[in-house]
C-alpha cells in the first residue's frame, strides 16, 4: 500500500467513472498507454487486478470496485480538507460540485451567476443531466448538491424547496383551444400529447392528473428534450405539459400559448438536495444559504 500514489487513485476514480481506458485517459490529459501503465502499477501495488475486458466493454473487478470507492472517499476528504484549511486562513475558495435536471437550467443559471458574483474565488463544477443520470450520480456521491423537481424516496436525502415550479398545458399559437377559457380537462381526451420520457417528474405529474380524473392521456410522441418538445408543439403536432419556467421566450413572442385548463397550473417545487451522510463543503453550504434567501 505504501507504493500507492494519490495520482493513481485519481486515475482509478476516472476509470471507474468512464469505464473506458481511452476516455478516462483523455479526461486526465494523458495518453492511453501512459494511463494504462499507471493503472497496472496500481494493481500490482494492491496485489489484485482492477479491471477486465469483455469484448469492447471494460468492467471493474470486485477489487477494482472496492479500490474505486476508497479512491472517491479519499479524494472527497482531501477536497474537503483543502476547503477547511482555506476557511481557516480566512480565504473563500474551493469547489462546488452541482448537478441539475435539464429543465432546471432555464432558471438555475441566474442563481448560479448570483452565487459566482458573491463568491468569485469558488470554482463551480456543474453537470446538467436527465433524471436517471441524476439518480446514478447521487447513488455514487459524485456531487455536493442536486437541483431537481422530485426528491427520490429510496435514498437517504435531505432536501428543501426553494422555488415554485408551475406545470402548464401549451399549444401552438393557432390551436383552436388557445381561444377558449376555463377549458374542461375532458376536452383534452382526444388531443395528442408530446411528453417527456417515462419516469420524468413532469410526465408523472401529467399522468397522475389525468388518471385521477379518469381521462385518457393520448401520448402521441415521447421526446427526451424540452427544446425539441417546444418545437414539435409549435409545429402543431400536439399539446404538451411543461414547466412555465422554460416557456418565457415562447409565451412572450406568441410562438406557444398557455391553455386555460381547469386544474392547471399543476403546482410543484424545485428542490436543492444532498445525501444525508454527505459532509457538505463550505461552498455548498454557502450556496444553500443563498437559495434560502431567494
Amino acid at each position: 500500500m505504501r507504493r500507492v500514489t494519490m495520482h493513481q487513485m485519481r486515475l482509478l476514480a476516472a476509470l471507474a467513472h468512464h469505464l473506458n481506458m481511452t476516455r478516462a485517459a483523455e479526461a486526465m490529459h494523458m495518453t492511453p498507454s501512459a494511463f494504462s501503465i499507471q493503472i497496472k502499477q496500481l494493481a500490482d501495488a494492491l496485489g489484485a487486478p482492477l479491471h477486465e475486458q469483455a469484448g469492447k466493454k471494460l468492467f471493474l473487478t470486485e477489487a477494482g470496485e472496492a479500490a474505486a470507492r476508497a479512491a472517491r472517499e479519499i479524494l472527497a476528504r482531501l477536497d474537503f480538507l483543502g476547503q477547511e484549511l482555506a476557511e481557516m486562513r480566512g480565504l473563500e475558495r474551493g469547489e462546488l460540485r452541482l448537478a441539475m435536471i435539464t429543465t432546471a437550467r432555464y432558471f438555475a443559471t441566474r442563481l448560479i451567476g448570483d452565487f459566482c458574483r458573491l463568491h468569485p474565488k469558488i470554482e463551480l463544477i456543474m453537470e446538467v443531466v436527465n433524471r436517471d443520470q441524476m439518480l446514478e450520480r447521487m447513488a455514487h456521491n459524485r456531487d455536493d448538491l442536486y437541483i431537481m423537481g422530485r426528491v427520490p424516496q429510496d435514498m437517504e436525502v435531505e432536501a428543501f424547496p426553494f422555488i415554485e415550479n408551475p406545470l402548464v398545458v401549451v399549444a401552438a399559437a393557432d390551436h383552436p383551444l388557445s381561444l377558449e377559457h376555463d377549458i374542461d380537462p375532458r376536452k383534452l381526451a382526444n388531443e395528442p400529447f408530446i411528453l417527456r420520457e417515462p419516469g420524468s417528474g413532469t410526465r408523472q405529474a401529467a399522468e397522475r392528473f389525468f388518471a385521477e380524473r379518469q381521462i385518457p392521456l393520448n401520448a402521441r410522441m415521447t421526446l427526451g428534450s424540452d427544446e425539441t418538445i417546444k418545437q414539435t408543439v409549435a409545429a402543431g403536432l400536439g399539446l404538451s405539459i411543461l414547466s412555465r419556467h422554460i416557456l418565457t421566450l415562447e409565451l412572450a413572442t406568441g410562438v406557444l400559448r398557455e391553455l386555460d385548463v381547469q386544474g392547471f397550473p399543476l403546482m410543484r417545487h424545485w428542490y436543492v438536495a444532498h445525501l444525508k451522510a454527505k459532509r457538505l463543503p463550505p461552498a455548498a453550504t454557502a450556496f444553500m444559504e443563498m437559495l434560502k434567501t431567494k
